[in-house]
């Protein structure tokens, strides 16, 4: 059943089926990472679209499992699916990685992928691929020090291309597996024509800004109740302040 019929279940249908369960499965941003070591759970994008599913109706509990951990690759979460993600029995996974995977070869990210996708689908489960934000486009004076040559490595692979190129190649592969795309990067990019997208990133590298998790949260809330997102005209503009 999927969350938008599984929303508007009564009394019996609760008994039957449960409350709405959501697993987030991913790297640094899934886990709940700002900037400065700072965790934030409350700002997160899992969290504010939670909210906006009980603010559509709140009498079905919505159950988000955080499945993301810094620092972390597709590839090396292929071991934990089944006790982190599977295990939980979720009514959708939002499968978010790329970041940490831009470093390793395309391969290397496309596989691992293509197996979380296939156990996904294999499970039953409602999935989506959410694109991450872009990586920063410069060294920002504000990057802490022992972070200077890595915000410069990832600037080279996000303005040689090199994130550009994983991320079609993700997309290509979901869509090829009939696995939706929240496509976020391509907002990110659409942003960089006429904004500083590093200043969007709380640590100036990878980390989106608190705001900047509405984005992601107003995306996947329209990709899973569309009606709803359309009558209560309901496009967030929270991440543009």
């Amino acid at each position: 059943m999927k969350i938008a019929e599984k929303i508007y279940l009564d009394y019996s249908g609760l008994i039957e089926h449960g409350p709405i369960t959501i697993v987030a499965f991913g790297d640094s941003v899934t886990h709940g990472s700002v900037a400065g070591g700072e965790m934030n759970y409350e700002t997160v994008y899992w969290n504010r679209l939670r909210k906006k599913l009980l603010q559509v109706r709140d009498y079905v509990p919505v159950n988000v499992i955080n499945a993301g951990i810094g620092g972390i690759t597709a590839r090396d979460s292929l071991g934990r699916m089944e006790k982190q993600v599977l295990a939980h029995e979720p009514d959708l996974v939002i499968v978010c990685f790329g970041l940490n995977d831009v470093n390793l070869e395309l391969e290397e990210y496309l596989e691992p992928l293509r197996e979380i996708f296939r156990r996904c689908l294999e499970y039953g489960t409602e999935v989506i691929f959410l694109t991450p934000n872009m990586l920063n486009t410069r060294v920002d004076p504000d990057v802490e020090e022992q972070y200077r040559e890595y915000a410069a490595k990832t600037a080279e692979m996000q303005n040689g291309g090199r994130m550009d190129t994983h991320m079609e190649s993700a997309k290509a592969l979901a869509e090829s597996m009939g696995v939706p795309v929240c496509d976020c990067y391509g907002m990110w990019k659409k942003l960089s024509e006429t904004e500083d997208v590093t200043a969007l990133l709380a640590n100036r590298i990878n980390h989106p800004t608190k705001e900047m998790h509405e984005l992601f949260a107003q995306a996947l809330f329209e990709m899973l109740l569309p009606e709803e997102a359309e009558k209560g005209k309901a496009e967030s503009t929270m991440w543009r302040t």
